[in-house]
């Protein structure tokens, strides 16, 4: 059976995933509050959410915040909107790193976060490599619950246009049914089941959980897991 009354924190919720995570806690009985970390209010109309102002600069000021059952970290960018690979590093790594440990201190129970598929924190390409350190990193904290999801291409519609990244979409379209087999798990995915995910993973039972693009698929799909 299930626990109810439990306390949701999202960071990125202004995102393409992070809104749908939002979008799935709110109709989800086992959560009664929702904290949202953001830049700027949301237009979220609902009891369940509590809205906390923060900049990655007073991230620290607003620690006492960060406290809860679990945690879903939907921060994530491109190196092109962030402007330089230096910039990225701050917001893909580390961000996301203070945020874990904050979250850590606080003692959360479940912390779920995005990264992506082909993340190795040796791989030559940056983004990447990013995703991968950011990966180590994180697990050197000590959570009851460790969640980390690598989806492939996200599908969705987002709040701002990604000409690269919509062309990728449509290419990626036409070749999903050629990705088969190991390939599998470079099909895209919408972001809407990546955070469908991300909730059930929070709630499995203590330990660390690495899910690729296509295991992050079955465990929505597939009413056993």
């Amino acid at each position: 059976m299930s626990i109810k009354n439990k306390t949701a924190l999202v960071f990125g919720a202004s995102g393409l995933t992070g809104n749908f995570v939002v979008e799935h806690l709110l109709g989800d009985e086992q959560y009664d509050e929702i904290k949202v970390f953001v830049r700027k209010e949301l237009k979220v109309i609902s009891g369940k959410v509590k809205q906390v102002i923060f900049t990655p600069e007073n991230l620290e000021q607003i620690a006492d915040e960060v406290t809860g059952d679990h945690l879903f970290c939907c921060i994530g960018t491109t190196i092109k909107k962030a402007g330089s690979q230096q910039a990225f590093l701050k917001t893909d790594h580390d961000l996301v790193e203070r945020i874990a440990k904050i979250a850590s201190f606080n003692k959360v129970k479940s912390f779920v976060v995005i990264s992506s598929i082909g993340a190795n924190d040796k791989s030559s390409n940056f983004y990447l490599k990013t995703k991968g350190k950011m990966e180590e990193s994180i697990q050197t904290f000590g959570f009851e619950n460790l969640s980390i999801v690598r989806p492939s291409m996200l599908l969705g519609m987002r709040h701002e246009k990604r000409f690269g990244e919509e062309a990728g979409k449509t290419i990626a379209k036409l070749i999903t049914p050629l990705l088969v087999g190991p390939m599998r798990k470079y099909r895209p995915i919408h972001a809407a089941i990546v955070a469908r995910a991300m909730i059930k993973l929070a709630n499995k039972p203590n330990g660390k959980y690495l899910l690729e693009s296509d295991q992050i698929e079955n465990l929505v799909t597939n009413q056993k897991s």
